[in-house]
């Protein structure tokens, strides 16, 4: 099942753009190994946001916070991941992915500002 076409990260474009072939087997790859379990979309997402921070990858945290997002996670579900890491990835690992997970929810709120679809509360 292939997944609709998005916009790829620069890294990833390149990639599928110099070997096409590559790209459509990692795609495939995915949607087998989501199809493969009983997890809904939604927990996969998640799921996948953690593995990425807890792996220190901040290009995929915001991949996966940005598709998150605009598949109607709430951006306080998406800060709870780095919540969770703490007792288990530690407080400096939690950290950092926090601040990847802001950088995300941070932009997601100056643009529906900027549209005049929300407003950016500062303190």
């Amino acid at each position: 099942m292939p997944r609709k076409k998005e916009v790829l990260p620069a890294g990833a474009a390149k990639l599928a753009i110099r070997h096409p072939e590559v790209w459509e087997s990692f795609e495939e790859l995915g949607a087998r190994c989501a199809e493969a379990g009983p997890l809904d979309a939604r927990t996969r997402r998640l799921v996948k946001l953690a593995l990425a921070a807890g792996a220190g990858l901040e290009g995929a945290v915001h991949s996966h916070a940005r598709r998150a997002l605009a598949e109607g996670v709430a951006a306080d579900e998406i800060q709870h991941v780095a919540l969770l890491a703490i007792p288990t990835l530690g407080l400096s690992t939690a950290i950092r992915a926090m601040t990847w997970l802001d950088d995300v929810t941070r932009d997601k709120q100056k643009k529906a500002a900027s549209n005049g679809r929300g407003r950016v509360r500062r303190k």
